[in-house]
């Protein structure tokens, strides 16, 4: 009787058991600069340590040069990753999206650019670098859901290259759904204020995380800080979306603002979505 009892109080919880998924975006500042105290070799520990605190399912970074890449996938020995540069040479960045690998199984991967030519290596329109987006369908090796999960990079200078890009996006995730009807998630940095059209036509296509959270969301919005640690991080750029009528849900959101010896990380903070799904 006892047993039956027990069984009886544990179905509903098996029967609305829930899923949990945490997504980063994470800006890690290219490395081949000079950025005096805030080099990437006197940071990139700090960095990789952060990531690994938070443990994020995936983490779609932007400006992640080869030799940042290797650093990382050396040390985070938990992730693979997908991805193309977006040009050759030593400078060439990746928007590129790391996975735990003993949870996620890779099922497809592309990595095209934000142009009129998508399939090769181009600019578009008035942007002043190549722009890409990093996709991937993904499934959960233990629930068995599948997710498709997509990075960017906006360009910071084009104003008609952002807009363009924005609608290639849109098109982009519809274009996958067709594929394989499954949620979509979109990391990335827009360089694009909240009032700019660009944003304004992802938040008209997109659910955008934060602002979908259950819990109130942790931290400020803005998220480039330019390094300037004695100063409010000054513009919302990073973003998380996720198509509309999904199945996820945002159950948390936080903008991250670790920091160490009086220093970020990053110029960019990292923002993190933990998505619930049944």
């Amino acid at each position: 009787m006892k047993r039956f009892i027990y069984i009886l109080f544990l179905l509903p919880l098996l029967v609305f058991s829930q899923n949990e998924m945490k997504i980063m975006s994470y800006n890690i500042r290219l490395g081949l600069v000079d950025d005096g105290a805030n080099h990437w070799n006197i940071r990139k520990e700090k960095l990789t340590d952060l990531m690994q605190y938070y443990e994020p399912s995936f983490i779609g970074m932007q400006e992640v040069q080869k030799m940042q890449l290797d650093y990382l996938l050396d040390k985070m020995k938990k992730y693979d990753y997908i991805g193309l540069p977006r040009d050759a040479g030593e400078w060439a960045e990746y928007s590129c999206i790391f996975y735990k690998k003993e949870e996620f199984k890779l099922l497809q991967q592309n990595t095209i650019w934000l142009s009129q030519t998508p399939d090769t290596i181009s600019k578009g329109w008035d942007a002043a670098f190549p722009r890409i987006v990093t996709y991937g369908l993904f499934k959960n090796k233990k629930s068995g859901a599948k997710f498709w999960v997509t990075n960017t990079h906006f360009d910071h200078v084009g104003l008609t290259a952002r807009m363009e890009s924005a609608k290639m996006l849109v098109k982009l995730t519809d274009d996958l759904k067709k594929i394989k009807n499954v949620p979509v998630i979109i990391t990335g940095d827009f360089n694009a204020k909240p009032e700019e059209n660009t944003l304004q036509h992802l938040m008209q296509n997109f659910n955008e995380a934060s602002s979908m959270s259950i819990e109130k969301p942790y931290g400020e919005k803005d998220t480039w800080n330019g390094f300037n640690f004695s100063k409010k991080p000054e513009s919302q750029i990073d973003y998380i979306f996720f198509n509309k009528n999904s199945i996820l849900k945002v159950e948390k959101f936080i903008t991250i603002d670790d920091h160490y010896d009086f220093k970020y990380p990053s110029d960019h903070l990292p923002i993190m979505a933990t998505f619930i799904y049944k």
